[in-house]
């Protein structure tokens, strides 16, 4: 049909224009002789000269051509309808055939065809080529003689049980072994044969993926694929005979216990990991705590997950420097319950087991509630799809998240290079497993050496100093500074606190930089600039924080590149759903600029502000939060702002009295955390007075109590309460207001520090 057409579209505009030139001819003949054309006229349709004995012939060649043509593409679509015609009678006759006559036409078929079989040996394989599927019946073509095979339908042929199915004779060989390869179902067509196969009827239910087909041998007899059709599920069945029942459910078996690629599954999260979380907090420090606690306040249905790397339930750190070293309870170590300053005990857990819940149950709880995900590691971040992956694999999608990570302790890049022997005898202290690692080891050792003189390195030297005169080994600090504390207290009050430390029992060692490390006759040797060489059991390395910013890229978070840690605003917010707090924030203050802190009192502000802003109130960073330290039970002080040795100090001291402790402190505010007992209340109806000048430094060998203020620009930016407490909230009205004070010993009489 195609070719025809192609033929006359190349034709007909020849025909056409030969049509047009005769009549356009016959016309001006007409016109010009007043009659009609004789025949001779039509030698004008050439193209060819004049009188040339084949001037039509291309007008006849085209229009009998093309006359040919249409009748043979006529002839043969009559004649493949008629075919296609019969196919389809004989069809709808088989089809209405049903039980026994259905039965009754396969077997003869099956033995007509069997009369000329050929030889098992000359069967020739079926392809293995796939075939397209076609909805109309398919035929099975018999080369000798010529059947046309009626299709038998699943309905036609019944049971075994119910009605006996006619079987021709069996004239081939019996088959030693049973056939033990599946039975595959695919949607092609039955591939043409030269004679009959004997093959069991089979279920058209059973649907296995295609399988190539095994060559045929003396034993076994190769097996018809069962095609499954797209517009019916009946299966065309070519059969000498039906099987019996059993061979009948054996096929199926075998069928069903072929192999088949099973899906691979995704790999399940673990089930205690919710997969979502209204408010996810990663990190199970201070700040965490502080921000669910702030969330719940402020949501008492929100649903809040902390993921915290640790195996413990969110605590305080403080008392592992501190009070933990003075208990009288040898179980404190696993107990983790100390006696604060005024004899109370607590733990170091923020809360019991109990007041979490499970995070499995974290979606279920009716009220909501906080559970803690311990051991995971949140390792990538993705904002955009508002989810992150865990260490496991795990994935948790949120709505609002907090990054409270905190940071990890640094260590001297000379102990970093020293080798592993001087690596396994050097404790970076920060966890709880650190604090119980150390109190072991100061048991079982002769020396400990501590590298560092700020906080920790301070608060540690005086713990084991102390402890080092009933367990008799030996306590060194050393650190580069002229004294303790010499990049926060001014130098006379740096130098009076390293002769405290001194009485406390440990040896003390200014102006030590280390040059070198290295482990020798089983002891440590640490080689200083100047020359000096120090042998000891063990180092602590207290040498500051490195906060921790490994999400910073996955998350695409900015990390300031002056104080380290993540970028914040005011409202402690990175991105529109993401805030930091605590050690790895690095916020802009309204009043003192941008900065960064790393003090349990500023964990508990941020977080609780941070928790605050996501639940919606959009409150800047203006509380100053405040860090204290204690040396023992006697001394301590507290400070809030830029406490910079660096910059201008004025310190107004006092005679102290038996209640300008840190033990008295506890014992009058109950709590040995300090910023836990702050009130807001004091400083409003408190005024500063600036009436005189300055006074000079008191210059004493007994600093007892007293206030140091940090000047910068002629204002206030930082003070330290040396053994005065409970002061704090009108320290941080002074540096909230930036006033600029003509006479600070005026303003150090807010602070009542001359009072008995």
């Amino acid at each position: 049909m195609f070719k025809c057409k192609t033929v006359w579209d190349k034709l007909a505009p020849l025909a056409r224009a030969s049509s047009t030139l005769c009549l356009q001819n016959a016309r001006k003949s007409a016109l010009r002789h007043g009659r009609r054309l004789e025949m001779v006229q039509k030698a004008q349709m050439s193209s060819g000269p004049a009188g040339g004995g084949g001037e039509n012939t291309l007008y006849y060649v085209l229009v009998g051509a093309t006359c040919l043509g249409g009748g043979v593409y006529v002839y043969r679509t009559v004649s493949g309808d008629k075919e296609r015609y019969n196919e389809r009678m004989i069809e709808i006759a088989s089809r209405s055939k049903q039980g026994p006559q259905a039965a009754e036409a396969v077997a003869e078929v099956v033995a007509e065809s069997k009369e000329d079989a050929a030889p098992l040996e000359s069967i020739p394989e079926p392809s293995s080529e796939p075939v397209k599927s076609e909805p109309v019946a398919e035929e099975l073509t018999l080369t000798e003689p010529h059947v046309e095979e009626p299709l038998v339908t699943e309905a036609d042929v019944k049971s075994p049980e119910t009605e006996p199915v006619a079987e021709a004779p069996v004239t081939e060989p019996v088959v030693e072994e049973p056939v033990t390869e599946p039975i595959v179902e695919a949607s092609i067509p039955e591939p043409t044969v030269e004679t009959s196969i004997r093959e069991p009827v089979v279920e058209a239910s059973v649907m296995e993926p295609a399988a190539e087909a095994p060559a045929v041998t003396q034993s076994e007899e190769p097996l018809a694929p069962v095609v499954e059709r797209e517009t019916e599920p009946t299966p065309v069945i070519i059969a000498e005979h039906v099987p019996e029942a059993s061979s009948v459910s054996e096929s199926a078996a075998v069928s069903k216990a072929a192999p088949a690629a099973e899906p691979v599954e995704p790999t399940a999260a673990p089930s205690d990991v919710p997969a979502h979380a209204p408010y996810l907090l990663i990190g199970g420090g201070t700040a965490s705590f502080a921000a669910a606690r702030s969330i719940r306040a402020r949501d008492p249905g929100a649903r809040v997950l902390i993921v915290t790397e640790e195996s413990d339930l969110p605590y305080m750190r403080p008392p592992l420097s501190k009070e933990l070293w003075f208990s009288d309870d040898p179980k404190a170590i696993e107990t983790l319950r100390f006696k604060q300053w005024n004899g109370k005990e607590r733990s170091i857990y923020f809360q019991p087991a109990s007041f979490y819940v499970s995070p499995a149950d974290l979606a279920k709880v009716e009220n909501g509630g906080v559970a803690v995900l311990t051991g995971r590691k949140v390792v990538h971040m993705d904002v955009r799809g508002n989810k992150v992956k865990l260490s496991d694999g795990a994935e948790i999608s949120y709505e609002k998240c907090l990054i409270a990570t905190g940071g990890v302790p640094r260590n001297l890049q000379v102990i970093d290079r020293a080798g592993e022997e001087v690596m396994k005898r050097t404790t970076l202290f920060r966890k709880i497993e650190d604090f119980r690692s150390l109190e072991k080891i100061s048991r079982e050792v002769k020396s400990i050496t501590i590298i560092g003189g700020g906080f920790l390195g301070s608060e540690l030297a005086c713990a084991l100093g102390r402890r080092s005169t009933d367990l008799g080994f030996e306590v060194i600090q050393m650190f580069p500074e002229k004294g303790n504390m010499g990049k926060v207290l001014p130098e006379y009050l740096s130098n009076w606190t390293t002769e405290k430390v001194r009485k406390e029992g440990a040896s003390v060692i200014t102006d030590a930089v280390v040059k070198n490390v290295s482990y020798k006759n089983g002891k440590l040797e640490i080689k200083l600039k100047d020359g000096r060489l120090i042998k000891t059991d063990h180092i602590v390395a207290a040498v500051g924080l490195e906060p921790s910013v490994e999400l910073a890229k996955s998350a695409g978070l900015e990390v300031d590149s002056d104080f380290g840690g993540y970028r914040v605003n005011s409202e402690l917010q990175a991105r529109s759903n993401i805030w930091v707090a605590g050690d790895a924030a690095c916020f802009y203050d309204i009043n003192l600029g941008r900065r960064r802190v790393e003090h349990h009192d500023h964990a508990v502000v941020s977080g609780r502000l941070a928790g605050e802003n996501m639940t919606g109130a959009s409150k800047p960073y203006w509380h100053q939060s405040m860090f204290w330290s204690d040396l023992g039970p006697d001394v301590g002080y507290e400070a809030i702002g830029i406490v910079d040795s660096s910059l201008p100090t004025v310190g107004v001291f006092a005679k102290a009295t038996a209640k300008d402790t840190p033990k008295a402190a506890t014992e009058q505010s109950g709590t040995g955390i300090r910023s836990e007992s702050e009130t807001e209340a004091v400083a409003g109806v408190l005024k500063a007075e600036t009436t005189a000048t300055p006074p000079p430094i008191q210059q004493k060998e007994d600093y007892g109590k007293g206030v140091i203020f940090y000047l910068r620009d002629q204002v206030v930016v930082g003070i330290v309460l040396w053994n005065v407490f409970n002061r704090m909230p009108i320290a941080r009205k002074i540096i909230k207001d930036g006033e600029h004070h003509a006479d600070l010993n005026e303003v150090a009489k807010l602070f009542n520090i001359h009072e008995d």
